[in-house]
């Protein structure tokens, strides 16, 4: 490739943002604040000057990330405070790291690349990746963070088989081949592949990333490699574990924060250990990121998550009990939590979901049952059950009319979005339907009857559910009577989570009803691949996803030509180093996935109550909700959020 067409290439993707936002942000903290203008946080100082913690100062990096707050909704900020939050259990702690959105390389509102922990990086081919560290950056004890952290991470923990028995993970896999790592120096590391990686920078951006990094030496104590056998086994004992590679994950977890003592690069650091009906995190006092006027950030200086039943959190929130919150509340709760804002002092807020269907049907195309599964692989059928239903009816009856009917597809707010992927097969025709059904080979005895399958079995559809969403029901007994019309009769079967999960991999489960894509507003430089059968999480077809998840090594391989279309063009999305080629790719995919009904949407654009002590700024009053890609509130920055102690 020429050096112009390097050059395009990277301004067309906007990974180029990772270079001009590093440029025109990365200033020294002299230069944003004057010196007698830099205010330490009240919090920290105390230990400042007691000698425990270096000045401001001389606790950010060299060049901090400046956050520019000027702006509709946003505005810099004081020091101060604690956010409550609540959580239906103590695994939810969670959310915290989800939420901090602290990554090398995040999204920007409009879902740009731009570094983060990194100072700047660079592309080249979309198979060469430089990362820039900010020189003086500390993790949360006061230690480096340097390239040391990333070569301990590539050689100490994803080449040692006893860690990672199969070897890194997927996301350094191309071809099949891992990249070449590099140390350039202290503060650059390089990640150099054969052929493109393009989803690389995504996979960091997202929700829960692959970890580059990890505290190299915090974490070299558990590790054979560095610490005695005598020492190892005496950590063993003390930590209640079989060996010490069990030793090393627990002490480095860092989707759950349960350990205290581990190091991190978030705004707040964990300071409780489970179990714990309470969770307290704290400012941290080596955050890279300042505002605009050189106060660093986080604003809050204490997080509390208090640990409850689910089913009370809406009603606590609604009580004022909850500072900040969004999980464990649904649109069922919204009214009840409008009128709780004219008695306690919160402000409830309406978001748009991200996913491509709020509720969606899963026909298991891996069913046991081998007549049902030849009924679902049959691409008429699966359109004349989209086509039965009624979701004008179903917005209005569950969602109170403010959601979208649609396929299972991608949202306006996407640059992809086109009409046709969210009404393909999802208007309401029950004629039409019922021809498709009848072309299909299952015949109805009479008019108002139930249909047969090829064996002569009633087409008796059991559909599984958690029973964990109110809407799952209500829509569902909708469709029930939606269904009837075309001579299907639905049943309801509730499970716990685990079970519902292992029923539909183990093939048990003959239809299912969940949420759809979990990102319903990706842009071409997104992975596409929940388009198509890459991972054992796909409710419609777990086996053919495993099946690519293990390299051809479990599940089997897809049975029908246009699920191996799909892989095909994901395939060639991930060798792709421009552009308009990824762009072209998505919109085939996305065409072929909403024809072929493979999984059935019913309406997009649902709305999620997020709730906000009135005094807490920075939130938008409207703004899009999702795991992916948003990270839940995390490219909203809550370490921006504030109190303003003189709002009425």
């Amino acid at each position: 490739m020429s050096g112009s067409r390097v050059v395009r290439s990277l301004v067309t993707r906007r990974q180029a943002l990772g270079l001009i936002s590093a440029t025109f942000l990365a200033r020294p903290l002299a230069a944003i604040a004057a010196p007698g203008q830099v205010m330490e946080p009240e919090f920290l100082k105390a230990k400042v000057e007691a000698g425990q913690l270096p000045p401001m100062a001389d606790r950010l990096p060299k060049v901090p990330r400046v956050i520019a707050l000027s702006g509709p909704q946003r505005a810099p900020g004081r020091y101060g405070g604690t956010v409550r939050m609540l959580i239906g259990g103590q695994r939810d702690i969670r959310y915290m790291p989800i939420n901090c959105y602290c990554r090398l390389v995040g999204y920007d509102l409009n879902f740009n690349f731009q570094p983060d922990l990194l100072e700047r990086f660079e592309v080249v081919e979309e198979r060469i990746f430089t990362f820039h560290l900010r020189e003086g950056h500390r993790w949360s004890d006061g230690s480096p963070f340097t390239a040391e952290d990333f070569r301990y991470v590539w050689q100490d923990m994803f080449q040692d088989k006893k860690l990672y028995k199969g070897g890194s993970p997927i996301v350094f896999r191309v071809e099949g081949k891992e990249p070449v790592f590099e140390v350039l120096d202290p503060l650059t590391v390089r990640y150099t592949w054969d052929d493109p990686n393009p989803d690389f920078l995504a996979e960091l951006a997202a929700p829960t990333a692959t970890r580059l990094m990890m505290p190299a030496a915090y974490l070299k104590q558990f590790h054979r490699k560095y610490q005695t056998k005598e020492k190892l086994e005496d950590l063993i004992k003390q930590n209640g574990v079989q060996d010490w590679v069990t030793l090393h994950q627990k002490m480095s977890r860092t989707v759950r924060p349960e350990n205290p003592d581990l190091p991190t690069l978030d705004g707040w650091i964990p300071r409780t250990a489970p179990p714990s009906g309470q969770f307290i995190f704290e400012r941290n006092p080596f955050f890279h990121r300042v505002d605009e006027n050189g106060l660093q950030l986080p604003y809050i200086d204490r997080v509390v998550m208090g640990v409850g039943s689910g089913d009370l959190i809406p009603a606590k929130t609604g009580t004022g009990e909850s500072d900040l919150q969004f999980t464990n509340l649904d649109f069922a709760d919204y009214t009840f939590l409008k009128n709780a804002e004219k008695r306690y002092p919160i402000k409830v807020d309406l978001w748009k979901r991200t996913q491509g269907s709020r509720v969606a049907l899963m026909p298991n195309l891996n069913c046991k049952d081998l007549v049902w599964r030849q009924v679902l692989l049959d691409v008429r059928v699966r359109r004349a059950l989209s086509l039965a239903i009624n979701r004008d009816e179903i917005n209005k009856a569950v969602f109170f009319g403010l959601a979208q009917p649609a396929a299972n597809s991608i949202l306006p707010e996407s640059p992809l979005f086109k009409p046709e992927y969210r009404d393909a097969w999802a208007n309401y025709d029950p004629d039409q339907a019922n021809a498709l059904l009848e072309a299909a080979g299952l015949p109805r005895p009479d008019r108002h009857g139930t249909r047969l399958l090829p064996d002569g079995r009633e087409a008796v559809l059991i559909v599984e559910t958690t029973g964990e969403s109110s809407f799952d029901s209500d829509v569902l007994e909708l469709i029930t009577d939606h269904f009837r019309k075309i001579g299907f009769r639905l049943f309801v079967h509730v499970s716990h989570r685990e079970l519902f999960r292992r029923r539909i991999t183990n093939g048990e489960t003959v239809m299912a009803i969940w949420q759809g894509l979990d990102n319903g507003v990706p842009t071409a430089d997104m992975s596409p691949r929940e388009l198509a059968p890459t991972s054992d999480d796909q409710l419609q077809w777990p086996l053919w996803g495993l099946h690519t998840l293990s390299g051809g090594g479990d599940g089997r391989a897809p049975e029908i030509p246009e699920a191996r279309a799909l892989l095909d063009l994901f395939q060639a999305w991930r060798r792709s180093d421009e552009l308009e080629e990824r762009t072209a790719i998505w919109h085939d995919m996305l065409k072929l996935y909403t024809s072929e009904v493979f999984t059935i949407g019913i309406v997009n654009g649902a709305l999620q109550p997020v709730v906000r002590a009135k005094k807490l700024r920075n939130l938008p009053d409207e703004g899009l909700f999702g795991f992916a890609p948003t990270s839940q509130l995390g490219v909203y920055m809550p370490d921006t959020f504030w109190y303003d102690e003189d709002a009425q």
